[in-house]
């Protein structure tokens, strides 16, 4: 049995063939890299995953994660697993061990309208929304998420210009323009209704609108992208921890930090329209949209990260039923 998701065949069962002119849909384990000025397959706005790890940055162009689900690869930091779930628009990065010992992942089935995959060296099956063990020999264990930043090539390339880009396979290049296209049309506008296997609808939002995710404990909160972008910068508490969330409305780059600094809580507003640049009011410090103080009493200051999940409202819903809404207006749904 084969499915079709976002015009990549999807191979349910190990061993099918693909359909003529069609590439299979297959984990990449051993990852090829090319330089940002040989990156010709990408446009400006095309949607990847940017890893930084220490001296080391590398792009995950979304258009080629959606036809693959999965990427292994290590940075300075370990080993990681780049995923991508093409129904969900959920991207996220795992480290990819353990117990100390290194996983690599395939594609396994859906289950609520997402991904599930496979170790090899286990054989337990990991739901990608939440990273858990849903059976196997690790069943219960979650995976730790790698900071991540879902942004576009532009604005990738502008923090990082050495940065590495995966390099797509074979075949799979001349599929990108048109993945990368519809990606990007979901995340502006997505299409209407739940998709065929989610597991609940919360009516609070449309079902494909993307929002970006963050839990502390026990406590969730999603933030809406149509929210986000009227709002730019928000001061929120989660799980009692607070939080600073910057969306720069352009490229639809979402960033989330510990807004605690120096041993005190701090409090932002945009400095800049696109919220490229933000200010503090409490010492009045500048500190761009990645959490570094650039001028002021707090110069040279790093916030700490805070990891987002990006997807879609139906996928991030199904799994934390109990979350918060955010709105522009601060009043929660």
């Amino acid at each position: 049995m084969k499915r079709l998701i976002l015009g990549v065949w999807i191979l349910v069962s190990q061993g099918t063939q693909s359909p003529p002119g069609m590439m299979p849909y297959v984990a990449v384990h051993q990852p090829e890299f090319v330089t940002a000025s040989e990156a010709t397959f990408l446009q400006d706005d095309d949607i990847l995953l940017g890893v930084a790890s220490r001296n080391v940055a590398k792009a995950y162009p979304a258009a080629d994660l959606a036809q693959h689900g999965a990427v292994s690869d290590t940075v300075p930091d370990g080993p990681i697993s780049v995923t991508w779930c093409g129904v969900c628009n959920t991207g996220l990065v795992f480290r990819a061990e353990v117990k100390g010992r290194r996983l690599h992942f395939q594609y396994d089935r859906m289950v609520g309208a997402n991904e599930v995959q496979k170790d090899a060296e286990t054989g337990s099956s990991w739901q990608q929304a939440t990273g858990e063990a849903i059976d196997g020999p690790l069943k219960g264990t979650r995976l730790t998420l790698f900071p991540t930043v879902r942004t576009t090539w532009a604005e990738w390339r502008r923090r990082h210009p050495h940065t590495m880009v995966l390099k797509p396979m074979p075949g799979y290049a001349e599929r990108m323009p048109t993945l990368s296209a519809r990606i990007k049309d979901a995340t502006r506008v997505g299409p209407a209704g739940a998709p065929r296997g989610a597991l609940t609808l919360d009516e609070r939002l449309p079902a494909r609108e993307t929002v970006a995710g963050l839990e502390v404990g026990r406590d969730a909160v999603a933030f809406p992208f149509t929210e986000l972008r009227v709002a730019r910068v928000v001061n929120e508490r989660v799980g009692g921890v607070p939080i600073l969330v910057v969306h720069q409305p352009a490229s639809d780059t979402t960033t989330a930090f510990d807004a605690r600094a120096k041993g005190r809580t701090l409090q932002f507003e945009a400095a800049t329209a696109d919220a490229a640049s933000l200010v503090d009011r409490q010492t009045r410090s500048t500190w761009n949209a990645y959490g570094l103080a650039l001028e002021g009493p707090l110069k040279g200051t790093q916030l700490k990260q805070i990891v987002l999940i990006p997807q879609f409202w139906f996928a991030w819903s199904q799994f934390r039923p109990h979350t918060r809404v955010f709105t522009a207006g601060n009043t929660p749904r």
